[in-house]
């Protein structure tokens, strides 16, 4: 009696702090590791309801996944929370000036959600790429890594950003999955200079699918010094889009199955992060046997069987050779 008025007590406490974040049932995963080198495609799966809010009650019979459009057995089912790696990149450059008690105090808010078997790392990218070095669950060190200024004429390498902070994950060890989540407020600046590598957005996509990355992304608007507006309607166009984040940010955020939020003035930067952590420890696992091992890119679908729910989850995969 005592264990279950517990249980209750503690579904009350997470329902008043996250929202509509339903309860989680105690389920045994059919699996609860792989591994390294495991030839099995995992696929973690976020489901919201019509109102966006998390659901966490589904069963292994309430989704369907497809292989290039065909339906595959599910080998793999989990819906416990699972240890991440977790690499925050932060955007330092000019146009974010404003923006950097907001985002110290937002890092700490998220540093707090980490569980603890987790781990993460902080990077900041502006007229360099820099990222911590180790992974730690230790708030003060983390802490330590966030920014105290920014260089007014910093640049914005965003797709290295990401690049960087995806191969910087290495080799997978264990069954931790490896996540980058991106804050930015401006746009990919481009070619800087010959000593880095140009990187595109799509050179983002395929290193993030071929290592299994997911990339959550937070667009925000800049509270920089404003810009200069061209003539005519073209400037005036784009001086309405100059304080706005990459469009691509959105795209690459669906692509690997991670989320994108964009905040607006007055909006809570704190919650942004808070809700990616909540999401992380509250996402399905499905995994599956790749019908071809071919070493090609393959589609996959993933649908809930219950109407009126949304799955978000990885659109392809690099099936493995052999």
């Amino acid at each position: 009696m005592v264990r279950m008025l517990a249980c209750a007590l503690l579904a009350a406490s997470v329902v008043a702090v996250h929202g509509a974040q339903q309860a989680r049932p105690p389920q045994e995963p059919e699996t609860s590791t792989f591994r390294a080198g495991s030839e099995i495609v995992r696929a973690y799966v976020t489901v919201t309801d019509k109102d966006g809010r998390l659901v966490t009650t589904l069963m292994k019979s309430d989704f369907e996944l497809r292989d290039e459009g065909k339906v595959q057995p599910i080998t793999i089912f989990d819906n416990s929370p699972r240890a991440i790696r977790l690499i925050v990149m932060l955007d330092v450059s000019g146009s974010m000036e404003g923006n950097l008690p907001l985002l110290r105090a937002a890092a700490g808010q998220l540093v707090q959600r980490l569980r603890p078997d987790d781990g993460a790392r902080v990077g900041t990218f502006g007229k360099d790429v820099v990222i911590s070095p180790a992974f730690t669950r230790d708030a003060q060190e983390l802490i330590a890594s966030l920014p105290t200024t920014i260089d007014p004429d910093a640049p914005t390498p965003l797709w290295r950003a990401i690049e960087k902070a995806t191969q910087s994950f290495g080799e997978r060890t264990g069954d931790a999955r490896d996540v980058v989540l991106v804050l930015s407020d401006g746009k990919d600046s481009g070619f800087t200079g010959f000593k880095d590598r140009f990187v595109t957005q799509g050179d983002v996509i395929d290193r993030a699918r071929r290592q299994d990355v997911m990339v959550y992304a937070i667009g925000m608007r800049s509270r920089g010094k404003p810009s200069v507006p061209g003539f005519g309607t073209a400037g005036l166009s784009a001086a309405l889009l100059a304080d706005q984040p990459d469009p691509g940010l959105a795209r690459v955020a669906e692509e690997s199955g991670g989320g994108y939020a964009e905040i607006k003035f007055g909006e809570n930067l704190g919650e942004a992060f808070a809700r990616v952590a909540d999401e992380l420890h509250s996402q399905y696992l499905l995994g599956f046997d790749p019908p071809k091992k071919d070493g090609k890119v393959h589609e996959i679908q993933i649908k809930v069987t219950q109407a009126g729910l949304k799955p978000r989850a990885r659109k392809d995969y690099v099936a493995p050779k052999g």
